[in-house]
């Protein structure tokens, strides 16, 4: 190993350092101090029950970890955006579990709070997958009402997703554990199947003190709304459970008696491990997001044996395509290459750009993985399509169209890692959270934004330097230099990775030694969903 390959392996064991200490503190909660509390209570924490449902020792992955990080802090903080979502398997059956964070405000809706339950949602209903929801919450936050509460994608779409779902087939089971209050008490009742803790769970439109001030009529909690209230008097409950674990066990018994799904049949082989070392991808992986890198030895350290069928190698080389298995899944693999390749008229060209015959490669590949029923794979590190004259004249336009047009299209499950720079409209044809991947991930390397902090800081000096020529103002320069700095620290704080996680732009960061797990859950979750339309392209032809 050459002294290069130490130093990038030592940036990125320390990026991934950085990433498990973040990860760990966002774990807390709302602190040690509430954990307790909730412990006196005889309640368990969201992840204690999620960790309790789910099978023991079977893998599983957490959606939108980093939900509201570093958001909402003039609120006190929104952790995981209080409350904490997984895919993992109940009796071998793979489901998404929602739990709300009672140590965040009580289990309060904020507005990320929202936005990650109808991710949550729109994960069961793309894959068919079972849901189920853990209800420990205050309902909405009310200093924030108005940001989560009327509009399409605020509070209401949950409990219209769960009126969607049920019509689907999808089965939704709710356990109340705590408060279920006002809109939120919709949810588990709109569920197949509804259980209810004893004692400490609880389900009313209005609690005792709002019926007290509406139509004054006092009544404790409990008999209001309690779990024998509902189990045997409004019969709103279908299960009373003695406690946390009582409720959860109730639910593994129904999952254990639930049938066979019909499934999308996507080609699957005897996993085999890379025969290329994974950990060696912290060394390959450049420390700068401007140096250049081999692409296909990123792959072989992703694909079973480490095996990479690749398809018009010599053609649109700035885009690798090619057929792999990953986990033993069958798989295409759309990735930037991120080296300056040689075209056959010995033109060089820019690794991580897209050249119109990349993109025309990239569109045919995708209507062949679509043609074949082969899930997508994209591995993002682009910085955009080429600019200049003889891009422009070449059409760089239209063949950037027919490969967004492409992506949009492809009916089999795409699947998205951020490996490194995700910039401009080559976040789009490499197909961004806008495009529909059935998963989006982040490694700790990544970069999303318009362009990159040194590019964007250039072109606002310009526009701010002509600003204040025009108001008259001289700018030295050292002014410039410190407006240029200022304007790089703004925006390098926003191409984050976690910047991106916080707003759910990604579903997750993560290990890149995690990798194949994630692509391999998303592919077993797809299977869950029959494809029931034909690939088409539209107007815009290949």
């Amino acid at each position: 190993m050459d002294i290069n390959f130490n130093k990038n392996e030592d940036h990125n064991k320390l990026l991934v350092s950085e990433y498990r200490n973040r990860l760990g503190r966002i774990k807390k909660g709302g602190g040690q101090q509430r954990i307790d509390k909730l412990h006196s209570e005889g309640k368990m924490t969201a992840r204690e029950r999620i960790d309790y449902l789910l099978d023991k020792d079977s893998r599983n992955i957490e959606i939108g970890a980093f939900a509201g990080d570093g958001m909402y802090e003039e609120h006190g903080g929104c952790p995981s955006g209080g409350v904490v979502v997984k895919m993992g398997y109940v009796k071998g059956r793979q489901c998404v579990v929602v739990a709300n964070d009672a140590t965040v405000k009580a289990g309060a809706w904020f507005p990320v709070t929202g936005k990650k339950n109808l991710r949550a949602q729109e994960i069961a209903m793309e894959n068919r997958l079972p849901i189920i929801y853990l209800v420990d919450s205050a309902g909405v936050y009310l200093p924030m009402q108005d940001e989560i509460f009327p509009d399409k994608e605020h509070f209401g779409r949950i409990f219209r997703n769960n009126a969607l779902m049920s019509s689907m087939g999808i089965i939704q089971i709710a356990a109340v554990m705590g408060s279920c209050v006002a809109g939120g008490a919709y949810l588990p009742i709109m569920s197949d199947e509804a259980l209810i803790v004893d004692k400490t769970g609880s389900i009313f439109l209005a609690g005792s003190y709002l019926v007290k001030a509406a139509i004054g009529e006092t009544i404790d909690n409990e008999t209001l709304g309690g779990a024998t209230t509902h189990c045997e008097i409004s019969g709103v409950t279908d299960y009373k459970a003695r406690d946390d674990k009582d409720a959860l066990d109730t639910i593994k018994n129904i999952l254990d008696k639930t049938g066979e799904f019909t499934k999308a049949g996507f080609n699957r082989t005897a996993p085999a491990p890379p025969s290329e070392n994974p950990e060696d991808i912290y060394g390959i992986l450049p420390r700068s997001r401007a140096d250049q890198y081999d692409m296909k030895e990123i792959i072989k350290r992703l694909a079973d044996r480490s095996e990479f069928e690749e398809y018009k190698a010599g053609y649109g080389k700035t885009l690798l395509t090619g057929y792999a298995r990953i986990d033993g899944w069958a798989v295409g693999i759309v990735a930037n290459q991120r080296k300056v390749v040689k075209t056959k008229k010995g033109e060089m060209q820019f690794g991580g750009v897209i050249y119109s015959d990349s993109a025309d490669k990239a569109t045919r590949f995708i209507a062949n993985c679509n043609q074949k029923k082969i899930p997508l794979v994209f591995l993002q590190d682009v910085t955009g399509f080429m600019v200049g004259s003889k891009s422009e004249h070449g059409g760089i336009i239209k063949d950037g169209a027919k490969m967004v047009n492409a992506v949009s299209n492809s009916v089999v499950p795409k699947f998205t890692v951020v490996i490194g720079n995700s910039y401009g409209a080559g976040n789009y044809a490499m197909c961004g959270k806008a495009y529909d991947p059935r998963l989006i991930f982040a490694w700790p390397s990544a970069e999303l934004a318009v362009m990159g902090g040194a590019q964007a800081a250039k072109v606002l000096l310009q526009i701010e330097k002509a600003s204040l020529k025009k108001k008259g103002e001289p700018i030295t320069k050292e002014k410039e230099e410190a407006l240029f700095n200022d304007i790089k620290s703004r925006y390098d704080r926003q191409t984050s990775p976690y910047y991106a996680a916080a707003r759910l732009w990604t579903d997750a960061v993560i290990d890149p030694a995690d990798t194949r797990k994630w692509i391999s859950m998303g592919i077993e979750a797809a299977n869950h969903a029959p494809i029931e339309k034909s690939y088409n392209p539209g107007v815009i032809q290949v």
